[in-house]
């Protein structure tokens, strides 16, 4: 738990005093700013599409499980396996079965933080599966041994002459290869990998009850040829990623797309409803479903922090927060990274490691003002830190600290009582460390405000 904490302070100060890696975050950051300004140009009301993308997400959670039956009933009615799975190793392990029934050796993959979740890849790769990331950004993260630094833009950390330099010393390109040329490149490197691939993997956007379909939204095409080419399509979803019915695609998509870069809609936005149905040209022989919980249940069962699971996976917050422009994504440790990973992942994965990140936030408040369903986010990072101290997560010294405190803010003589040079080396001897070594600590002045009022009064 300590090695953890300290590694992300660690981390977080390296990124933070990386001029070269700030001038990178402030530019990509910049272009997305300017985007996402044209893009909500689109609403005549953008506060009240977000209000109603909120409502239709509560309404969900609040019953999450009758619309999780429902789409499993209605989509396999259509011939797709619905797979529930608990955890990380019963999803890989889901997975690794359905590669194996089929005989697959090499999987095409489409952009998808949940893969990365439950490290997928890895696993298939310990398994004798080759899977190839078909996204640009994550197939750059893949061929550098990187991780993705965002949840929408995999590689924001990267410069174009970072990218150049990368394909210079995997593939020898030119040093000096320009975007188009390395995107060409690529793009012709991964057509056979799509004619050969036996299956492919997704995420989803989204999972629709009725009528018991995948969303799926992304820009290059990958997500098509990864779900259409090979025989065998595997959708895996986070039982968060619900929404109601068809209908609500065209609230959903458009606010997906503005907050997550800007656009008024993705370029491709595909609807998968089941395996290739007789007399259609095109699509998967077999299709599967995979249900992950792995901790959502434990978000779920937080009263005010199971509003986090609203979460549409556009990436504003990050964006927008203060903390994330300085020390980028890779310090927080996670996979979900920023304000949504600071109020999520200690409930995932555990709230004794990871509540430092619910500490690690301004509480500005740009996080909630962005989010495009609503999400307080601020607010939840609050009601995290509480959840530290009511479940005694905080050092013995907090608590001691903080138990002397209520007693001396109670009474007003136990702080007037000590000298201000007394109380200065108490502030630094307990806060000291806390406060950080680049910040000064406030010095307690001679007289309270009581005595200066005091001594004013009387002139």
């Amino acid at each position: 738990m300590q090695e953890v904490y300290e590694k992300f302070l660690s981390e977080s100060e390296s990124k933070a005093f990386n001029l070269a890696h700030r001038k990178t975050i402030a530019f990509n950051i910049s272009r997305y700013d300017a985007s996402v300004k044209k893009g909500k140009l689109q609403y005549s009301n953008l506060d009240l599409a977000k209000k109603r993308a909120g409502i239709i997400k509560h309404k969900v959670l609040e019953n999450l499980e009758n619309y999780l039956k429902e789409f499993d009933l209605n989509i396999s009615s259509r011939g797709v396996k619905v797979i529930w799975a608990l955890d990380a190793i019963e999803a890989r392990k889901a997975v690794v079965e359905i590669l194996e029934k089929h005989h697959v050796k090499l999987v095409v993959k489409s952009k998808s933080m949940i893969t990365e979740e439950i490290g997928l890849v890895e696993c298939l790769e310990k398994n004798g599966i080759e899977a190839i990331e078909t996204d640009l950004g994550e197939y750059i993260v893949q061929i550098s041994n990187d991780r993705p630094y965002h949840i929408v833009t995999p590689v924001m950390h990267r410069s174009a002459k970072d990218v150049a330099e990368i394909f210079n010393q995997k593939f020898g390109l030119p040093i000096d290869s320009t975007p188009e040329e390395i995107t060409a490149f690529v793009r012709e490197k991964l057509r056979d990998k799509f004619l050969k691939a036996g299956a492919g993997i997704s995420g989803a956007n989204f999972i629709i009850a009725d009528p018991g379909a995948v969303g799926l939204t992304e820009n290059e095409g990958n997500g098509v040829m990864s779900t259409t080419f090979p025989e065998v399509h595997i959708a895996i979803a986070g039982i968060e990623k619900m929404i109601p019915t068809l209908n609500d695609l065209d609230l959903f998509w458009p606010l997906l797309s503005t907050h997550g870069t800007g656009q008024k809609v993705t370029a491709y936005n595909s609807i998968f409803t089941g395996p290739r149905q007789k007399g259609e040209a095109n699509g998967p022989r077999f299709m599967y479903v995979i249900l992950l919980d792995n901790g959502r249940s434990n978000v779920l069962a937080q009263i005010p922090q199971r509003r986090a699971l609203s979460c549409i996976r556009c990436g504003a917050c990050l964006n927008g927060c203060p903390i994330y422009r300085n020390i980028g994504g890779h310090a927080y440790g996670t996979v979900y990274s920023g304000p949504i990973g600071s109020v999520i992942t200690p409930h995932l994965q555990g709230m004794e490691i990871y509540k430092h990140l619910s500490y690690a936030s301004s509480l500005c408040g740009k996080c909630s003002e962005v989010c495009p369903v609503g999400i307080d986010l601020h607010s939840q990072l609050l009601n995290n830190r509480n959840y530290s101290v009511v479940n005694n997560l905080v050092p013995s010294i907090e608590k001691r600290g903080m138990k002397i405190w209520k007693i001396a803010m109670k009474n007003r003589w136990m702080l007037d009582l000590p000298p201000s040079n007394v109380k200065n080396f108490f502030v630094k001897k307990l806060f000291g460390k806390t406060w950080g070594k680049r910040r000064t600590l406030p010095v307690v002045s001679k007289k309270t405000f009581g005595k200066l009022w005091k001594e004013l009064s009387e002139k």
